[in-house]
């Protein structure tokens, strides 16, 4: 059953966990720090990712309640951003509204993988305040 925000997609969630060693479903769900933690540990040597796949629904619940849904697609931009061509030249970026910076994007290959790392700390802050403001 789905909470009443609905935000992020277990699929998607399932999807991403299967490059879980590089802790993109940890990002997608708002968990940054694990999701660091992830990147350089590849998934706690596989312990934490094999734990992950049980854990799943709950990350998906708990991001359901934190982030406010709208007009713009967490899963859709997280999506666009985790497919390496697409994250590098921008296209969540202009997904969400944000010609200046995805034109930059484009020019610069993600300002050089450092804009890359930007967006996986804050997409899900970025879209919900963008969500909260559509929604007025």
């Amino acid at each position: 059953m789905s909470s009443v925000n609905d935000t992020h997609s277990k699929s998607i969630g399932y999807i991403l966990w299967i490059f879980g060693f590089f802790g993109i479903h940890r990002f997608y769900y708002g968990r940054q720090i694990s999701g660091t933690v992830y990147l350089f540990t590849l998934g706690l040597l596989g312990i934490g990712w094999l734990v992950d796949f049980f854990l799943i629904p709950l990350l998906d619940r708990d991001a359901d309640f934190r982030y406010s849904a709208g007009p713009f697609s967490y899963s859709t931009t997280w999506i666009l951003l985790a497919i390496p061509f697409t994250g590098i030249l921008g296209v969540h970026r202009f997904y969400m509204g944000k010609w200046v910076t995805g034109i930059i994007y484009l020019c610069t290959g993600g300002l050089f993988g450092i804009g890359i790392i930007y967006d996986y700390w804050t997409l899900n802050e970025q879209l919900s305040e963008l969500n909260s403001r559509m929604s007025f």
